[in-house]
């Protein structure tokens, strides 16, 4: 488990494949951090391609349900644990007595359960209100689900993989605070790995703001992720990166003075590194971002100065593949490096025809989006272009239109393990 730049071959994810949960999530897709509601049986079936394609360009899929159910299965240490964490996180409310039987009798019940209903329970977050009946009889139940962790098929957020272990982070959106305790468990509990910090207290963390890159590593802070976390990472030491540089979340120029967070709510979603000698960016955001600059300096990290985001490309005699707002709003950078200038795309010309026509976008960011997107004819959108393929750099394009109605592509769809 080590990840040194994000162009290295990649040989194993982690994905999960949506399950109930996403369909809470289209009663209200706003208020479970969705972007737009979708049909839930295509996504399955776009992420049931996502995970052939991988397969066929030799990366080792884990599946996390599966891979639960198949220790909680073998391992009769890690199935007690799970009915131990699954138990707990069951909540009951009623009269006193009711609520004390009815947590013994689950309690007891547990061991019965199969693993993949003990799994399902931790991805619902369920509630028992139970109350008698007018005739004095059986307590019936009603049966709430807290917060269905709807956003658990982005598997990128919930950790990072550094080129001496895992940091685990810590999430800011109460909506996504619970998946941390599902991964981690499994990472620690069922995998047994080694070499696992977790962001603790004020800090806040999510993997779509990491992006290492050989020597060095870019951090995203803003709506997500917060310096403080970005710093309790750094000094845990498993970077070993001889540079930092944590990117302060900018905006374009059009946004402002109110600029929505959700447009590039992760660093991932406006830059990503496609080969060891080009990013696919946006060249105004990158202008806009202020970066500050840490030295590694033995076992922790020093700050030395700021400078923009686009000095920084510069610096690294890095090429520019530029992204219109149309193009990075459609999640044309949350792409998935397969090796140094393979990528795996999503079609971005599909995504941003569904969301004109949801009515995705509204003012004078409206007016940019159709702009660049009436200047491009709406043809030759990323990866089509020109520009890849000038650059040494080939693609899979994948139609995920569905799945990207939760907010993110690719990229933020899959839990980089492990690159050699």
């Amino acid at each position: 488990m080590a990840i040194s730049a994000e162009w290295e071959k990649l040989t194993k994810v982690m994905i999960h494949r949506p399950g109930l949960e996403i369909e809470y999530a289209m009663l209200s897709p706003r208020s479970f951090l969705f972007e737009r509601p979708f049909n839930t049986a295509r996504a399955r079936k776009e992420h049931d391609g996502l995970a052939e394609t991988l397969r066929s360009e030799g990366v080792d899929v884990m599946h996390l349900r599966d891979t639960y159910i198949k220790l909680a299965d073998s391992r009769k240490s890690f199935r007690r644990a799970l009915e131990e964490k699954v138990i707990d996180n069951v909540m009951f409310f009623g009269e006193v007595t009711d609520v004390a039987k009815a947590r013994k009798e689950f309690a007891r019940n547990a061991s019965d359960l199969d693993s993949s209903t003990l799994f399902e329970i931790l991805t619902l977050e369920p509630s028992l209100d139970l109350r008698k009946s007018t005739d004095g009889g059986i307590s019936y139940p009603t049966v709430y689900s807290n917060i269905p962790l709807a956003n658990l098929y982005f598997m990128r957020d919930q950790q990072a993989v550094m080129p001496a272990g895992m940091v685990i982070g810590n999430m800011k959106s109460p909506q996504r605070k619970k998946e941390i305790e599902i991964t981690s468990f499994l990472f620690e509990k069922g995998l047994n790995l080694e070499g696992i910090f977790a962001i603790n207290g004020e800090g806040t963390l999510e993997g779509g703001d990491f992006i290492p890159a050989g020597d060095y590593a870019l951090f995203g802070t803003g709506n997500r992720t917060n310096i403080s976390g970005v710093m309790q990472a750094m000094n845990s030491g498993l970077l070993q990166f001889d540079t930092i540089y944590a990117v302060e979340n900018p905006v374009y120029k059009f946004m402002e003075p109110s600029p929505d967070p959700m447009v590039n709510m992760h660093l991932d979603t406006y830059i990503n590194f496609p080969s060891s000698s080009a990013v696919v960016t946006s060249a105004e955001l990158c202008r806009n971002a202020v970066v500050q600059v840490f030295h590694r300096n033995g076992d922790l990290y020093e700050r030395a100065g700021s400078e923009k985001l686009i000095d920084v490309i510069r610096e690294r005699d890095l090429n520019i593949i530029d992204l219109s707002v149309a193009e990075q709003l459609s999640y044309a950078s949350n792409f998935l490096t397969l090796r140094d200038g393979r990528i795996l795309a999503i079609d971005t010309g599909k995504v941003i025809s569904r969301l004109l026509e949801r009515d995705a976008f509204r003012g004078k960011t409206l007016d940019a989006v159709k702009d660049a997107y009436n200047r491009s004819g709406g043809k030759n959108m990323f990866p089509s272009g020109k520009d890849l393929r000038e650059h040494g750099i080939d693609q899979v394009t994948l139609d995920l239109q569905e799945l990207t109605g939760g907010y993110g592509g690719a990229h933020c769809m899959t839990a980089s393990i492990e690159r050699i």
